[in-house]
């Protein structure tokens, strides 16, 4: 078993396995064994018997992220791997650094910086490193992309990039989570998964042309990446349409437009969802350690005072009420 490097600074969910770790004679022995406990069974291949490479995991409900860094090499998913039935997830990667020559499916293609490539795991494929590299590799069940094998086919070996559309919103956005995803607490970490799910699966329905009636046209990707950009600046007490607007280049008549086709407000929106993970936060915690302060804060609320009068707004009761109620069994409004 892998020997796993502990950070003071990481989630409890965070994981790393370093090649430092053992002698450097063993290094290449190790990554095998790591690769082969986080990802899949993989044959690896290097000019040099020692081998540099970290591979950092961590577990956002369904989602597994992790992040490799590694000396060139060729990597090979061979049948005799595939046997043993460790290929239960489809891997989206994000080509960060270097380069990867990618084969599947009797295609072949180039990975560069930003680029996106499917692997499917349930079948062989071959990826050469020509030289060191950083990639992200998001492992998504399968069953959550709700594509067929034969769709799934066509969207291996080859390069997605972002160019515009939804590949130009997903690429930075799973950069993004992959850098911060141990920051966030256990409720926050499973609802932004769900969120890359659904981005990675409309990505997939965009490449393959599915019901090209049901994607988003430009506004409909400019509102995810607003929401997007909203999730992630939730904090900030400061957001404000303004802000959000000019971060994204754009006039706040138009965004609120946006929004307006959604039959809501960029202020309610931001509301709702604040709203919503401090009741999923101080539901989660044991009773009488409850900081309600601190939760507000938290998500962007001034304090408790400005928390509280929301809450009631919103739901008809105070926050340590509708503690109350949900503790006592009874439905959440």
């Amino acid at each position: 078993m892998p020997t796993v490097i502990d950070s003071p600074e990481e989630s409890p969910r965070t994981r790393v396995l370093t090649t430092r770790s053992v002698p450097p004679g063993e290094s290449l022995d190790y990554w095998h064994d790591a690769v082969l406990d986080t990802l899949v069974g993989m044959d690896i291949a290097t000019e040099d018997r020692t081998y540099d490479a970290t591979l950092r995991t961590d577990r956002l409900g369904e989602l597994q992220i992790t992040t490799v860094e590694a000396d060139p090499g060729v990597v090979h998913r061979a049948p005799r791997f595939i046997a043993r039935g460790d290929g239960q997830q489809v891997f989206v990667a994000v080509q960060s650094t270097g380069r990867a020559r990618a084969e599947q499916d009797g295609r072949s293609t180039e990975l560069r910086a930003g680029d996106i490539g499917f692997f499917e795991t349930v079948r062989p494929f071959r990826a050469a490193f020509p030289e060191r590299f950083r990639m992200r590799i998001f492992a998504v069940p399968r069953r959550l992309l709700d594509l067929p094998e034969a769709e799934l086919r066509r969207l291996t070996g080859r390069a997605i990039r972002p160019g515009g559309g939804l590949p130009a919103l997903l690429a930075p956005f799973l950069e993004q989570l992959a850098d911060t995803s141990e920051s966030y607490p256990t409720p926050t970490a499973e609802r932004l998964a769900g969120s890359v799910i659904d981005l990675v699966a409309a990505t997939a329905a965009d490449q393959l042309a599915q019901d090209p009636a049901e994607l988003p046209g430009a506004d409909g990707v400019l509102l995810l990446r607003v929401r997007t950009y909203i999730r992630w600046q939730l904090s900030d007490p400061g957001l404000s349409p303004a802000g959000i607007a000019r971060a994204h280049g754009i006039s706040v008549r138009y965004l609120h437009r946006l929004f307006q086709d959604e039959d809501t407000t960029v202020c309610r929106f931001i509301r709702e969802l604040r709203l919503r993970e401090c009741r999923r936060e101080i539901a989660a915690q044991p009773p009488g350690s409850v900081d309600l302060g601190r939760v507000a804060r938290r998500w962007g609320f001034s304090g408790p005072a400005g928390f509280g009068k929301a809450f009631r707004t919103a739901y008809g009761l105070s926050p340590t009420d509708w503690l109350d109620r949900v503790r006592a069994g009874g439905a959440p409004c």
